[in-house]
């Protein structure tokens, strides 16, 4: 074989550095856009659905810090000692809403007082002497064992005012639970039943009014979406 002579001139015993590749465009989608446009893009989008999603959350909480505002400067008052009715009705919860019927009683402002929500271990002596009141004063004072939330309230309520035939009724609970019990009570009451709101102001212990006003929003709305 015969083998080419070299070139006179050129260094053979070095390796010829390669020769440096230009760099190649970016590969481009149909319309003329690249993976750097279109990943700009995606982040784009992901920030504009992120922006929107804190948006709807701030303008939930600001409309949910407005309405607590409005429901805690227009809570109930108490009603007049000496307003009649037929009946006292009181739902238990709080240590002075058991005292205000048993005052109302004593003002003969209304015969009889149904207590709704009682424990069934509790006994007619035993909350007199909670009340520090003789047994006498509940002689006319019916015990309600049947309801442990304000929705079963109101259905004991309903089946009481049937049976004792009453059309209108003083509702003894707390200031902050008032608006939540009204609305039960407005769903099962007969026609023509009159109801006298008497709030007690709000009681140390009993729940906070954010969480009695979130317990009412969250209840008109599933009553407005069909619940029962």
């Amino acid at each position: 074989m015969v083998c080419a002579a070299p070139q006179p001139g050129r260094d053979v015993s070095r390796k010829q550095r390669p020769r440096p590749v230009p760099p190649q465009a970016p590969l481009k989608f149909k319309g003329g856009s690249n993976f750097k446009g279109a990943n700009n893009f995606r982040g784009a989008r992901r920030r504009g659905s992120s922006g929107i999603v804190f948006r709807l959350l701030a303008a939930l909480g600001l409309a949910w810090a407005a309405g607590l505002l409005w429901f805690s400067l227009t809570l109930p008052d108490p009603a007049p000692i000496a307003a009649r009715t037929d009946a006292v009705v009181v739902l238990t919860g709080g240590k002075g809403r058991l005292a205000r019927g048993l005052d109302v009683l004593e003002a003969g402002s209304a015969p009889r007082m149904l207590i709704s929500g009682v424990a069934q271990t509790t006994t007619r002596a035993q909350l007199a002497e909670a009340a520090q009141v003789p047994l006498r004063r509940l002689a006319t004072t019916d015990l309600g064992y049947g309801a442990v939330d304000t929705r079963s309230n109101a259905e004991e309520t309903m089946r009481w005012v049937k049976r004792r035939k009453v059309s209108s009724l003083r509702l003894v609970t707390s200031a902050g639970h008032m608006r939540r019990a009204r609305l039960e009570l407005d769903r099962v009451l007969p026609p023509g039943i009159t109801v006298l709101p008497d709030a007690v102001p709000h009681e140390p212990g009993a729940p906070g009014i954010p969480w009695e006003y979130s317990k009412y929003l969250l209840r008109r709305a599933a009553l407005g979406l069909g619940a029962v």
